[in-house]
């Protein structure tokens, strides 16, 4: 019941979010206070008074000023997977949202194929498994970079998993993630979704160059410019095994499915399934993040559990018969030319800078 209190009561906050009605106008002065700390500290990294810290390797952000799932991970996993295919040896750094460090543990700390969503984050998790990089998680995205430099010294290109806000790290490119919603009613927190002021001007710390940013929708409706990537579900459906099952195979015996999702946007999910003629007996929307600890199996054995691909990193260990299933990102290839030109150029300006600073 909690569960589905919380999972109502934020779906009743992201519809708040797309207008300026009575709820935004109320929370409108409380995000007056968390527009200037925002300022302020963006104003402090301009000024040179609070640093941001330069690796040996380009970075890049892949990110979203607005909260509330916007299919950030999915398209983060595409990219890593298409700069991969072009020869980049990729790291990824994450925060690791919602992850629980036991006890005389470090902070920071590698993600294995193995490692438990509820010690790393159930995303960073599901990247790695997608797409078997290096990947590390810390609070402070400075020493994930750091220690995976440290532990994997191929790796050329770091990509990062959310942090357009971490700005103690510095980045050479910036992607923008949007989906339907654009940028809400164009407030920030807690009366829209905006996390900073959009349109944003991308941080240039003193004698240094701003970093490329590019906007990328996920959704079907894009609100502005931008580059797009389209979304849909996988063909097949994954067990834990690794056996997998074609949807149109469920959608054609009809096979009666429990829906699970503990995403920002679960609806999203079911609708996805309902439009493949799957048939979606039961739904229930968890909040996002969920670990399922209290979470009770349904008594009906007849009825196929099926959930996305971040539910089911946690879901397996208690129920390995449960389908996953994947969401497939195809990026914009004009995007990802624009990218590969901007860390070719990076490559070249790092390269001059070391010959000029290397003795003679």
């Amino acid at each position: 019941m909690a569960d589905n209190t919380q999972s109502k009561l934020a779906a009743g906050l992201l519809t708040a979010w797309t207008q300026r009605g009575l709820i935004a106008w109320m929370l409108w002065p409380m995000s007056l206070l968390y527009t200037l700390l925002i300022t302020l500290r963006r104003q402090l990294y301009r000024w040179g008074l609070l640093k941001s810290q330069v690796m040996p390797v380009p970075v890049v952000v892949v990110g979203n000023v607005v909260t509330g799932g916007v299919g950030k991970t999915p398209v983060v996993i595409a990219l890593v997977q298409q700069l991969q295919a072009l020869g980049w040896v990729v790291g990824v750094v994450s925060r690791g949202h919602g992850r629980q460090r036991p006890p005389d543990t470090p902070d920071c700390r590698e993600v294995h194929p193995g490692s438990l969503a509820s010690e790393v984050g159930d995303e960073p998790l599901l990247i790695q498994q997608r797409t078997s990089a290096p990947l590390f998680v810390a609070k402070k995205r400075v020493e994930a970079v750091q220690a995976l430099l440290a532990a994997h010294p191929n790796v050329n290109l770091i990509v990062t998993d959310d942090g357009l806000q971490h700005l103690a790290l510095r980045r050479d490119a910036e992607i923008c993630v949007f989906d339907d919603r654009g940028a809400g009613n164009g407030f920030l927190l807690p009366a829209g979704p905006l996390r900073e002021s959009w349109p944003r001007q991308p941080i240039a710390p003193p004698r240094s160059t701003a970093p490329m940013q590019w906007v990328l929708h996920t959704g079907a409706q894009p609100r502005f410019n931008g580059f797009h990537a389209a979304r849909q579900l996988a063909e097949d459906a994954r067990r834990a095994d690794g056996s997998h099952v074609a949807l149109a195979d469920l959608a054609a015996a009809q096979t009666p499915l429990f829906a699970l999702a503990g995403i920002a946007q679960p609806t999203l999910f079911f609708a996805q399934l309902k439009a493949l003629g799957l048939n979606v007996v039961q739904a229930q929307a968890l909040p996002d993040h969920y670990n399922f600890d209290s979470w009770i199996h349904p008594s009906n054995k007849h009825i196929q559990l099926i959930c996305t691909e971040k539910d089911a990193v946690k879901l397996w260990r208690s129920a390995p018969d449960a389908l996953a299933v994947p969401l497939v990102v195809t990026l914009d290839t004009a995007l990802v030319a624009a990218l590969c030109e901007c860390l070719a150029a990076v490559e070249v300006s790092a390269k001059a800078q070391a010959k000029l600073s290397s003795p003679d």
